[in-house]
């Protein structure tokens, strides 16, 4: 089975915890970890929050140049941080979200 993620992450506001978001999430993570095919997966795009990581293979997932890969976006990181906007771009530094840094930190085998 092929993941592609490109997501900036799941709602998480009061009306999707209605809607069980977080629980759902929680699901596809036992999906995935309990799968009998092999997982493979791609980032080629945004990978953000909880949605992402739960479509991630693991062991098995693979970074396009383009992509990142964080529990977070540099966005709402720097907010919860308190930072100014302008700051947004060392926040994202911070994080090591990019494909070389998740190469080097071993979340993802490789970029494509």
């Amino acid at each position: 089975m092929l993941t592609l993620v490109d997501t900036p992450g799941a709602a998480n506001d009061e009306e999707a915890e209605r809607q069980g978001v977080g629980a759902a999430i929680a699901d596809l993570f036992a999906a995935v970890a309990a799968a009998r095919t092999p997982v493979t997966t791609l980032l080629i795009g945004e990978g953000g929050s909880g949605g992402a990581l739960a479509l991630a293979a693991p062991g098995n997932t693979w970074a396009t140049p383009d992509s990142y890969f964080s529990v977070i976006a540099p966005e709402p990181a720097a907010a919860i941080l308190k930072r100014p906007p302008e700051e947004v771009g060392v926040t994202a530094d911070q994080l090591r979200l990019r494909p070389q840094d998740l190469v080097e930190l071993g979340v993802v085998r490789g970029v494509v």
